[in-house]
């Protein structure tokens, strides 16, 4: 059982209480000199020099981590076959004598998901933050399962015509309305769980699920394509990859429903009831109102690294499978194979790539990733050009390490812009935002402007433009790594790490009151 171990020094003050309005950020964020009113700087600062402590239970964290991945592992199982399969899916579902117009509307059905997401993650995210996390984790993983699975069950267009691409298109509206409550709610569930020192480590499987669920997808329909026929593949070799998902999400709710809250919110929802009953229903109040407007600034922030982290996931992972094969004439099984093999690379590297954000801060490995996409996405692309296998798999690999600094770093700086009575909320909604307009809609934009230009070098260009726009969102950032979250007493692993923490706070208290 995962448990908060207080302090009992005589010294003790109570928490603040959820209700006070306004953000609340670690004391010498940057973010207090822009966000919140000075009284909610007062109140950190009492909260955290009061000796509270969260003493975290290695055990439960482990398993909140599993649980979280394996959500993550599952939605880009799915988002893997789809876009490792589009080609097939684009003569099952929108027969054309142009293979071009069939990729653009295989993508577009791609898309269309990511139009509903921010509308699921401005449902799921202020539900999550007002009845918990897990309920809205579990309710999630039942809809992913059931729209993955349901895509295997629809008849071809050969079959019922029209019928199919349009249940196509609903059943990848039920998966994004899902996945819009998805990432923000993993995410905040581990960086809520795991101590201060190690959220980026611990936050860095959250991408390995990711990771894992591209590996099992691509390497799935790589099986098949090497296996099947063309026509086996198009009558029913298709559907194995989306019927799996039914048992995977049985093992996921399963593995889920046997969380407990994390600390953070169940210290809100402890504190709640001791508040009046006006001052709670001011808290619900809230809403949406709060998590946009009284976070532009962290939305802002959100919204740019968001962007340059899911351009360029998505140009690596979703869309060069189908640019090496119908933009570069490429064999499809080799392709399949060189970006099987550039994952499970960047499996390998993932979780020491956390420890560093730990060790050296969020920002300067973020940062990292940005320059190294500005400099090197053409020499990338170049090399993948040239055709042959050697040349495919350095620059697929190079940009594979440097997305791993996005993938890794991303999970435990995304939680820590907001503090936790709205954090998933406001992180729900600025992630799928962001992905919606930007990140899902990559290989569809760059598969039009290759269309429209005939210039293929447009996913370099796209990257760089991506990075850029990251770039400017890390130099505005504050520094999170090793820090408590905003809104949350510091986390530690024991309680000899608290009693530290404590002797330490007393020590800051005393030193603010002889200055």
């Amino acid at each position: 059982m995962l448990s908060s171990k207080r302090a009992q020094a005589s010294e003790h003050v109570p928490t603040q209480s959820p209700v006070v309005p306004g953000p609340r950020h670690p004391v010498g964020s940057r973010a207090d000199a822009v966000s919140g009113p000075p009284q909610d700087h007062a109140a950190d600062s009492a909260q955290h020099a009061s000796g509270e402590v969260t003493v975290v239970d290695p055990a439960m964290v482990k398993r909140a981590v599993s649980a979280a991945a394996l959500g993550n592992a599952m939605e880009w199982f799915d988002f893997g076959v789809y876009s490792y399969i589009a080609v097939t899916l684009g003569h099952v579902f929108f027969p054309s004598g142009n293979p071009t117009a069939q990729l653009l509307s295989t993508f577009g059905a791609f898309a269309a998901a990511f139009l509903v997401r921010p509308i699921g993650g401005m449902v799921f995210g202020p539900l999550g933050d007002r009845i918990g996390r897990q309920k809205i984790l579990a309710i999630t993983m039942i809809m992913m399962a059931a729209g993955t699975f349901a895509i295997g069950l629809i008849p071809s267009y050969a079959s019922i015509g029209v019928g199919a691409p349009i249940l196509l298109l609903v059943a990848r509206l039920v998966q994004g309305f899902s996945t819009g409550g998805e990432y923000g709610g993993a995410s905040t569930f581990i960086a809520e769980y795991a101590p201060d020192k190690k959220r980026g480590f611990l936050g860095s499987w959250l991408e390995f699920g990711t990771l894992a669920g591209y590996v099992g997808g691509a390497g799935l329909v790589t099986l098949m394509t090497a296996l099947l026929s063309t026509e086996d593949l198009q009558s029913w070799g298709w559907r194995i990859p989306f019927l799996i998902a039914g048992p995977m999400g049985i093992i996921g709710l399963y593995l889920r429903m046997r969380l407990e809250e994390t600390p953070a919110f169940a210290q809100l929802e402890k504190e709640a009831r001791t508040q009046e009953k006006a001052r709670r229903e001011a808290e619900k109040r809230i809403g949406i109102r709060e998590m946009i407007f009284g976070q532009w600034r962290a939305l802002l922030l959100c919204v740019g690294l968001v962007l340059v982290f899911n351009v360029t996931d998505y140009m690596l992972l979703s869309y060069m499978p189908s640019y090496l094969t119908s933009e570069l004439k490429y064999d499809e099984t080799h392709g399949l194979l060189v970006v099987l093999a550039v994952m499970v690379l960047m499996m390998g590297v993932q979780p020491f790539a956390g420890r560093l954000t730990d060790r050296f801060g969020r920002r300067p490995i973020i940062g990292a990733g940005c320059l190294g996409f500005l400099l090197l996405s053409i020499p990338a692309l170049l090399l993948i050009r040239q055709g042959s296998l050697a040349a495919i798999a350095l620059g697929m690999a190079a940009l594979g390490l440097l997305l791993v600094t996005f993938t890794a770093a991303m999970p435990s700086t995304l939680p820590a812009l907001f503090p936790t009575k709205v954090r998933y909320g406001s992180l729900s909604i600025g992630f799928n935002v962001s992905v919606s307009l930007f990140g899902g809609t990559t290989p569809l934009v760059v598969t039009a402007l290759i269309g429209a230009t005939g210039n293929k070098m447009m996913p370099a260009y796209y990257m760089m433009a991506a990075a850029v726009i990251g770039g400017i969102a890390v130099l505005l950032m504050s520094e999170s790594a090793r820090k408590p979250l905003p809104g949350s007493p510091p986390a530690v692993e024991t309680e000899a790490e608290a009693q530290e923490v404590r002797r330490a706070a007393r020590g800051t208290t005393k030193a603010d009151a002889a200055a």
